[in-house]
């Protein structure tokens, strides 16, 4: 089941050989990049078709689906653009960091193909604002790949015209979401738009515009090199292809590795990590896809596939794989706690749900984390949750509920055992007076 070397698309995540140009070439960044470009636009978009790529950033939307929504014909007075999310600001989420710090040429390479592909003008790519030595690295391997002629003006000499531009973030959660980014990147304030229209109609400063994650960019190269049927001959069906793991948590060695989708949990942790610190039987929940996807308790985990279908079966999510293990030292109330006070923080306002409904969550979770609060609160916080999920712009609201109702659902017994212990103390305190 597991991914062997000569599989792994990012050969250089761990930084072992310099990011730059000529290192990138000699691990086969750039090679043949114009007769991949010969093949076609509408046959390129086939291609990620036929290899089950779906994005890697979070929803999983198939990839060459996206890109076929784009117009074939662009007016001259509305080009066409491609976006590329490099904000990863999901807690738990660093894989685009390592792309970015270690491989940008496969980022670059990656946009210049799928701008081609879909008839764009250019690429922006919008970077996380607390990357500051990744952006570095991003902006000068841009640089090479213009002073190369990789980019701009007759493009690696296919004839197309492509410009990448690098643009920084101020470090809002809420500029990942796509369209809260193109508002950002016009420079307004960040915050998500109503759909319709969705932007492959009217994106980037009104003209059709698609939006990618980064890891799904890059890859697109080494699947045109090494053909889709070699890219979907990993993992289940509908859950295609190479995936980075990023595994922070408590396991004895952390890490961000390249797998196969559809990999087991167990296996995951046991090859990459050394194992649950503790031993197995120390385990006590893993949010398997970043904190905005409820918790998995150890028992149900354990054999889970890691993939979108595997981790829905267990009332969660893929989303980036960014696994957060939890053994059984952890306090999971304050946890939750926690990640509701992040989300109250980010939250832009913009929609009454949740700029009220983050901080009603969060304060009912503190109050339940110190136990000062009563039974039927529980059921009153789950309502709420509902309330809230699937009633904003934005998936930010969803990214709210769904940890606490992660925790409800698995971890009731640990809330109620709170509130117990604090009337307990109370009463004894009343006692003794």
């Amino acid at each position: 089941m597991s991914l062997a070397d000569k599989d792994r698309i990012f050969t250089n995540v761990y930084g072992f050989q310099p990011w730059g140009l000529k290192a990138a070439m000699g691990r086969g960044d750039w090679d043949g990049t114009k007769k991949l470009m010969q093949i076609g636009q509408d046959a390129i978009i086939d291609k990620v078709k036929a290899s089950g790529l779906r994005g890697r950033g979070g929803a999983g939307f198939p990839t060459g689906m996206k890109w076929s929504f784009m117009p074939k014909e662009p007016r001259a007075d509305r080009p066409n653009f491609l976006v590329i999310n490099a904000d990863e600001s999901e807690p738990g989420s660093c894989k685009d960091r390592e792309i970015i710090r270690h491989d940008p040429h496969k980022l670059i390479e990656g946009a210049l193909i799928a701008g081609f592909a879909m008839r764009a003008r250019a690429a922006y790519i919008y970077i996380r604002g607390e990357y500051i030595r990744e952006a570095e690295t991003l902006f000068a391997a841009v640089a090479e790949a213009y002073a190369a002629g990789l980019i701009g003006k007759n493009a690696c000499k296919s004839g197309y015209d492509f410009d990448v531009f690098v643009h920084r973030g101020a470090g809002a959660y809420i500029c990942g979401e796509e369209t809260a980014m193109l508002e950002s990147l016009e420079g307004k304030k960040g915050q998500p738009r109503l759909k319709p229209p969705f932007p492959a109609g009217a994106g980037l400063y009104g003209c059709p515009t698609t939006v990618n994650n980064v890891e799904s960019i890059a890859v697109v190269p080494t699947i045109l090199r090494r053909s889709p049927e070699w890219f979907a001959s990993f993992g289940r069906e509908n859950n295609k292809g190479t995936k980075l793991f990023q595994i922070s948590g408590h396991v004895n060695k952390p890490c961000v590795v390249e797998e196969e989708m559809s990999i087991p949990f167990s296996e995951l942790i046991e090859k990459h990590c050394g194992g649950i610190r503790g031993g197995r039987d120390n385990l006590l929940a893993v949010i398997p896809g970043g904190s905005s996807v409820p918790l998995v308790p150890a028992d149900q985990i354990w054999d889970a596939p890691m993939d979108f279908d595997g981790l829905r079966a267990v009332g969660s999510g893929l989303g980036t794989a960014a696994v957060i293990v939890m053994d059984k030292s952890t306090d999971i109330v304050q946890a939750i706690a926690r990640i509701s006070y992040f989300y109250k923080h980010e939250s832009c306002g913009q929609c009454t749900p949740c700029r009220e409904g983050t901080g009603w969550m969060w304060r009912v979770m503190e109050r339940l984390r110190t136990g000062d609060a009563d039974v039927s609160e529980i059921d009153t916080l789950f309502q709420v949750t509902k309330q809230v999920e699937g009633h904003t712009i934005c998936a930010l609201g969803d990214a709210a509920a769904w940890p606490i109702q992660g925790l409800i659902r698995h971890f009731r017994p640990e809330l109620e055992r709170r509130i117990a212990e604090r009337q307990a103390g109370e009463g004894m305190q009343e006692a003794a007076e």
